[in-house]
């Protein structure tokens, strides 16, 4: 008996020296994640050092860039009107007053819908208008099952969300009969959606064209920034490197300007060089306000 409660007694005070020993372990060995959000905090404080300048002009830089390809595809139409009336009537065979209030419903649509999307007037409402221009040209010119256009449609639209997101952050709105709707409710939402959707086009760009040992990297250290932005963690470091690879490759790769106005291929370098801007645009609006409530950042910030 008595060897029993020696034991006993010995038994019971070990749990008290092993848990007094637990928290040194613990703070002693950071765990990895720990350890990257340490570093790339450092690297986050340089760049808002460097970017301070221009960092209250980001959200108009942004929004400006993200309907930057409405702006330049409502000039080409117009000042192409008459090959767009002959390509939409005899190869897609769309009646010719059709074609016409197709286009011009188009121009105008895009015209106005970028205007206040800039001024950050009726965003709702300017959203809406582009996601019909971006629908509807799908449809009318035939490419909505061509999978490069569909995926750079798909940033495109998730640029519009960011910039219906940034909107939101500034006021409310409130029905008659029913208490006012705080909209930063809804922005988590929409910035959700846009950081997915920003990402398709990196994608697109992965899956297409010709493979080398730059393109491999390029696209392993862009694909990892992806997955940053979509789960965001270090979202506002993982679009910067997005911005800085996109812009690269648009200068690079989508140089349009240096092709002559007969050139078969510059149209196209174009409006992809365009829609490309309109994606670093989105991006732009992820680094000025951070990845939302709905990511790893925020969840960091509570716990």
């Amino acid at each position: 008996m008595s060897i029993r409660g020696t034991a006993s007694k010995q038994f019971h005070s070990m749990p008290i020296s092993i848990s007094s020993r637990v928290p040194s372990a613990v703070t002693s060995d950071p765990s990895p994640l720990d350890a990257i959000r340490k570093q790339t905090n450092k690297i986050e404080d340089i760049l808002d050092s460097v970017s301070g300048p221009i960092k209250p002009y980001l959200p108009a830089i942004g929004r400006f860039l993200i309907v930057a390809t409405f702006i330049e595809d409502a000039i080409r139409i117009l000042s192409q009107w008459s090959d767009q009336v002959f390509y939409l009537n005899s190869y897609r065979h769309m009646p010719y007053i059709i074609t016409i209030i197709f286009l011009f419903s188009n121009v105008v649509a895009m015209l106005v819908g970028s205007f206040l999307i800039i001024t950050r007037k009726y965003s709702v409402y300017a959203v809406g208008a582009l996601l019909g221009v971006v629908i509807s040209q799908a449809i009318g010119y035939g490419l909505i099952f061509e999978l490069n256009f569909f995926l750079r449609n798909l940033s495109v639209i998730g640029g519009l969300l960011m910039a219906l997101s940034d909107s939101f952050a500034r006021r409310r709105i409130t029905f008659a009969g029913l208490p006012s709707v705080d909209e930063k409710d809804k922005q988590m939402y929409f910035q959700l959606a846009g950081r997915v959707l920003l990402i398709f086009l990196f994608l697109g760009f992965i899956m297409t064209g010709n493979w080398s040992i730059a393109r491999v990297f390029v696209s392993f250290i862009g694909l990892i920034a992806c997955v940053m932005v979509v789960v965001g963690f270090k979202a506002k470091l993982s679009a910067m490197l997005l911005v800085v690879i996109l812009s690269l490759f648009n200068i690079l790769i989508n140089h349009y300007w240096t092709y002559s106005s007969s050139h078969p291929n510059r149209d196209f370098l174009k409006y992809e060089h365009f829609q490309t801007l309109s994606i670093v645009g989105g991006l732009l609006l992820v680094v000025n306000t951070g990845a939302g409530k709905i990511s790893i950042d925020e969840k960091k910030k509570i716990y």
